[in-house]
């Protein structure tokens, strides 16, 4: 028997006075105004701020703003490829998992007290930078985050609710496991600053020689897929016509406003995508499903 949903956020310490308290603003909250849940987002020309050549910035809830950042990564991130065995394996430039605990963690352990500044992602030619605001706790320094620690979680209901739905950890293995995943693929060890106001996570881009050195190649489709993003929404598609919702969990994706502006309406531009009524974009049973040169790069990869 489903549990009233009062019942559930009240269990999970979401309630206060039996209305939604801040933590369950940031994690479902809709139509945010408040600066503190806008993510920055930046690709810079070179290794400093003197100019740009995206600048973005959104806002949400925590999904909201994990599926837009994660998003970015896609966009402006080398995907490559080598063949092992039968199957060809395929890897960003800098490993999902790390930048995906990376962005969590600083969605999650963000100082929500520091109003009019937000989190902030910085892609440069040799780095990233993700900057999240506030401070370490007492117990942790730059140097010994990179050693077996305690979890002292700045936001503990927020933090809590992720560990339940197995987003977050619970036992301050995040920093080593973004070194982890970053070593495996012969990167060099991520660096964490204090700056003013803010926690900086450092994860160092491998150079052109690096990727070439591995055996790594760019993938490259036959027709133009248009961004990352959509060459994912074909590899991840079945066939035959799908709902947006059906689209969205294929590709594990909570935000609609993400997946159409992102991943299906770029995907529709690059005649990868079709619409069973192209005529009417707002039809009560649109579905779409993959073009035929779509199907057919797929099927020869």
């Amino acid at each position: 028997m489903t549990e009233p949903i009062e019942m559930v956020l009240d269990k999970l310490q979401l309630l206060s006075d039996g209305k939604p308290n801040n933590g369950a603003l940031a994690l479902f909250g809709t139509n945010i105004n408040d600066t503190r849940f806008n993510l920055r987002m930046a690709r810079f020309r070179g290794s400093d701020k003197n100019e740009f050549i995206d600048n973005q910035k959104v806002k949400g809830n925590f999904f909201d703003l994990l599926d837009a950042g994660m998003s970015f990564f896609f966009k402006w991130l080398a995907l490559s490829g080598k063949i092992v065995g039968l199957y060809r394996e395929e890897h960003l430039e800098i490993p999902y998992e790390a930048l995906r605990e990376a962005l969590i963690n600083a969605l999650c352990h963000r100082n929500y007290e520091q109003y009019n500044i937000c989190i902030g992602i910085a892609i440069y030619d040799d780095r990233i930078e993700i900057e999240s605001p506030g401070k370490f706790p007492p117990q942790i320094t730059p140097e010994n985050i990179k050693q077996e620690h305690g979890s002292f979680p700045h936001n503990p209901i927020m933090a809590d609710f992720l560990f339940k739905t197995t987003f977050l950890e619970s036992w301050g293995s995040g920093a080593r496991r973004i070194i982890d995943t970053c070593k495996a693929q012969g990167l060099p060890e991520p660096t964490w600053e204090e700056r003013t106001g803010y926690v900086v996570l450092i994860l160092n881009r491998p150079s052109k020689e690096t990727l070439e050195r591995i055996g790594s190649t760019q993938v490259g489709p036959k027709f133009d897929l248009g961004s990352t993003q959509v060459r994912l929404l074909v590899e991840m598609s079945p066939e035959g016509y799908l709902s947006v919702p059906e689209m969205m969990n294929c590709l594990g994706i909570k935000s609609r406003k993400n997946f159409r502006e992102n991943y299906l309406n770029p995907a529709i531009r690059a005649g990868a995508v079709e619409a069973k009524y192209p005529d009417s974009p707002f039809h009560p049973k649109q579905r779409y499903k993959l073009t035929k040169a779509a199907s057919l790069w797929k099927q020869s990869q």
